[in-house]
């Protein structure tokens, strides 16, 4: 491990840690920071230190560290109703992370913003998957309730969250690879 990647993982998950409990309790599943913060993650470290980086964060929420939605911790978060969304955050990161690498090569601009919105959506779905069918077994809900609750509601958050990830990612890339951070230093 390069001392670099650890220290670009430890600033995401401590991003993530100070957004995720930022919240608007809107009903079981609160509106937070948490999926800017994990996407910004999956895209910037790519899918191995975009997972990582979330993995910590889920594991000090899990040992005991107000970090998820209104300052929450523990197992028992988990456990609950917005445990399925938690545990999908790596997930969120790694699909994020592996498609906006594997398929930006080549492409600049639009394109290469296009991947990237595209890697965040396939990885929101998937989260969106895990999450609900983790809710309707908690919860007892039907598929169609929990639909309801916990996607309609958030698609307009995420896809503006979708959107600052894609206008800060490219400038921070250009930054890091400007400092000796970023990919092209490393070729």
């Amino acid at each position: 491990m390069k001392t670099k990647e650890l220290v670009m993982c430890a600033l995401c998950a401590a991003i993530t840690c100070v957004l995720a409990p930022l919240s608007l309790p809107i009903g079981p599943i609160p509106i937070s920071l948490c999926t800017f913060a994990v996407m910004l993650a999956g895209t910037l470290l790519g899918a191995k230190w975009g997972f990582i980086s979330q993995l910590i964060y889920v594991l000090l929420g899990i040992a005991g560290l107000p970090v998820f939605a209104g300052y929450k911790a523990g197992l028992g978060v988990i456990m609950g109703p917005t445990g399925g969304y938690i545990i999908a955050y790596p997930i969120l990161a790694l699909l994020c992370g592996f498609l906006y690498h594997r398929f930006r090569s080549g492409r600049t601009g639009a394109a290469k913003i296009g991947v990237m919105v595209a890697a965040m959506v396939i990885g929101t779905v998937v989260l969106y998957a895990v999450g609900t069918a983790w809710f309707c077994f908690v919860a007892g809900s039907d598929v169609a309730a929990a639909l309801g609750l916990c996607v309609l509601p958030f698609l307009p958050g995420d896809a503006l969250k979708m959107a600052a990830v894609a206008v800060i990612v490219p400038q921070l890339e250009r930054a890091l690879s400007r400092a000796g951070i970023g990919e092209t230093a490393q070729a």
